[in-house]
């Protein structure tokens, strides 16, 4: 294979009555990344779902949010000829080169027998369908770029939620004068990445955004618009903390939940760690999708199944496909998880409020397509490797970042 980059590589019982009992237990080891308090709430509607169903759930998880460490886990087991049952990715192309190698099993049999070409989102289905072929189960539908806010912290410190970058600068100062941190904001390379992407769309809208992800026009990136935006990301550096190094996103999270800081952007799976606080999403702590532009992000999950010559663990996949997309165990997930389900046939009247915003947003056409779906892994490796790079270092200017984002676009063209 390839080099792989950084980037690539109640409910229950109803559930069981829906997909039918096994005669005996069939295991899934499952690979994923979600091992945060939030995630692992969720992650266990699913394992519970297929338990009742007559399976067996076999919890491979791998730390990481960023999921670099488990897609590679998992690429390695397969290549090496001991795939798991189910391994996750997300909704995109980081898993192209493994249908291309022929290693993962199309799902069209139990797509066609569960209804997904009726009942998914048109462009999720999309993501994950080759040459004609379902190649992937979608769990979610993730929006990456939201502002989170700490009401209570915004109060201590006299200011309020803002409407557009001006306002959230003002707020930032505030919170400065009054010994709180402005923006809780992770070491990691990819939460960087959101945090960009927050404001590329919120600032410079969501054309500018289509044309240096799925255009790659480095016009576009020597435009005074995406100026504008290199700029604002730049100041956001100053109003960071200087525990940004080695913070992960939940702790960020967390943060804004206990009023430690006023801001972070973290994608909507932040409310998993809310819900899990005992807080309530958009009463405890605040949201705004999209800062300046609001858009809903499609992004989101997947499960990839290896092909495999063990009939037994065959049986088990299947089953394991009809589970992860049965209406029950979507919305059981999906609340706990912080996003939305992929299928348009259930029940969303008990969404939180934050939720229902992008929900809003989804329905009006007020939508972009993620850079997953949009650009290949190397490119994204190269855009993170770029993006990271600048945000931890302020000597570097945004014109220099300009400069970095340009040559990308000009050789991935």
């Amino acid at each position: 294979m390839k080099r792989m980059t950084k980037a690539m590589f109640g409910a229950a019982a109803m559930v069981a009555l829906m997909v039918g009992s096994a005669s005996a237990a069939e295991k899934a080891e499952v690979i994923h990344w979600w091992t945060s308090g939030g995630e692992a709430a969720a992650v266990q509607e699913f394992a519970a779902a297929f338990n009742a169903a007559g399976g067996e759930w076999v919890d491979a998880a791998v730390a990481g949010g960023g999921g670099d460490a488990a897609r590679t886990a998992g690429i390695n087991r397969i290549v090496g000829g001991n795939p798991p049952t189910a391994m996750q990715f997300n909704t995109g192309k980081q898993f192209d080169e493994l249908v291309t190698q022929g290693l993962l099993s199309p799902l069209d049999d139990v797509a066609d027998a569960e209804g997904w070409k009726q009942h998914i989102n048109p462009l999720v289905l999309a993501a994950v369908t080759r040459d004609g072929k379902i190649y992937a189960a979608p769990v979610n539908i993730h929006s990456n770029i939201w502002l989170w806010y700490s009401p209570a912290a915004l109060e201590k410190a006299g200011a309020t939620a803002p409407k557009n970058w001006d306002e959230f600068f003002a707020a930032g100062d505030k919170l400065k004068a009054a010994g709180i941190v402005p923006v809780a904001q992770s070491g990691d390379a990819w939460t960087q990445v959101l945090t960009f992407n927050n404001v590329l769309i919120g600032a410079g809208g969501k054309d500018l955004y289509y044309k240096i992800y799925k255009d790659l026009d480095v016009d576009a990136v020597k435009s005074p618009e995406f100026k504008k935006v290199a700029d604002i990301f730049a100041k956001l550096r100053d109003y960071t903390d200087a525990g940004m190094q080695g913070r992960q996103w939940n702790q960020a999270t967390a943060m804004i939940v206990t009023g430690q800081a006023g801001f972070n952007f973290m994608g909507d799976w932040a409310k998993g760690e809310v819900i899990a606080a005992g807080k309530t999403p958009g009463t405890d702590v605040g949201c705004i999708p999209g800062l300046g532009n609001q858009e809903f992000w499609i992004g989101g999950d997947v499960f990839v199944f290896p092909v495999n010559k063990d009939p037994e663990a065959t049986k088990a996949q299947k089953l394991l496909e009809k589970v992860l997309l049965s209406p029950e165990a979507q919305v059981a997930f999906n609340n706990k998880k912080g996003s939305i389900p992929v299928r348009d046939d259930v029940d969303l009247s008990k969404v939180d409020a934050c939720a229902a915003q992008g929900i809003a947003l989804a329905k009006a056409g007020n939508v972009v397509e993620s850079t997953d779906i949009l650009i290949s892994p190397d490119v994204s490796g190269s855009f993170t490797d770029a993006i990271a790079s600048f945000f931890s270092d302020k000597s570097k200017t945004s014109d220099d970042f300009v400069a970095s984002i340009a040559s990308i676009v000009e050789g991935a063209k």
